[in-house]
């Protein structure tokens, strides 16, 4: 391994640059909103039917993990050339190796999800309440793969939260943006204490749920408009998979940067 403390330590500057540049995007993002929140009221009934099922479906992933749970065992495709025989060995991979394999995966999933919005986005309206739980899942299950290439696993309680707050991030505005990084920042070192003031306070996954529907915004209004809709469909889905695959890509090396510095083979390592 040639991670040596300097190659971390530039990694996690380039993470935390990241980070201060999303509290600039704020008051587009509101802006951005706007119009969903408008039509909310001229919103199907059988639309706002999809949200409540999805928030019973977010509770059931977070307590068991529920239908949307990834197979660690899936990250061997992710390292083929590598010849990685099992999920132990993933952990200790170098890092230039998993942010690799995060780029695959995301190139990957981003063409299926503009197919997917744009085959949405032909019926407007009325393939929209399909369209959100597709989504939906398609960023559980992106974050869940992202978190096996960097060498964690999904099936842990602790990840699943960890996942829901990486979806919370994309669609917060600056405060609770900050208030995440603060969160996430003591993640690992007191995850207990961490993960009882999480689940308090996402009270039974509704501002999950609700602000993802929000940060639809303008994106999804075009899409209401039948075939009109097939242009704004794709791009969105494509721009809301890109968004949440760069959350979870710099919060997981994040954590395994931290990790690797904790370790004092990593302060002389490649000197």
């Amino acid at each position: 391994m040639t991670e040596n403390e300097a190659f971390l330590l530039k990694e996690l500057d380039e993470v935390k640059k990241w980070e201060k540049d999303q509290s600039g995007l704020w008051f587009w993002e509101k802006l951005s909103r706007l119009p969903f929140k408008l039509i909310d009221k001229l919103t199907p009934a059988f639309i706002q039917n999809k949200i409540g099922q999805l928030l019973d479906e977010m509770g059931n992933y977070i307590q068991s993990g529920g239908k949307l749970l990834s197979d660690i065992s899936s990250s061997k495709k992710y390292y083929k050339h590598l010849n990685v025989e099992n999920f132990e060995e993933v952990k200790e991979l170098p890092l230039v190796e998993m942010k690799a394999a995060v780029g695959k995966l995301t190139k990957s999933r981003k063409t299926i999800a503009t197919l997917q919005g744009a085959s949405t986005g032909i019926g407007g309206l009325f393939t929209l309440g399909i369209d959100i739980p597709l989504l939906l899942s398609m960023q559980i299950k992106i974050l869940q793969d992202i978190a096996i290439c960097y060498g964690y696993n999904p099936n842990e309680k602790k990840e699943r939260i960890f996942i829901i707050k990486c979806l919370q991030y994309v669609s917060a505005d600056v405060m609770g943006k900050n208030t995440i990084l603060d969160q996430l920042s003591h993640f690992d070192d007191n995850s207990e204490k961490v993960q009882r003031e999480v689940v308090l306070e996402m009270q039974g996954w509704k501002e999950v749920v609700f602000a993802y529907r929000d940060a639809f915004g303008w994106k999804k209004l075009f899409q209401m408009v039948p075939v009109f809709g097939i242009v704004f469909g794709a791009f969105s889905n494509r721009s809301m998979i890109h968004d949440i695959a760069e959350t979870g890509e710099m919060f997981y090396r994040k954590r395994k940067v931290i990790e690797r510095l904790s370790k004092p083979t990593n302060n002389v390592a490649g000197d």
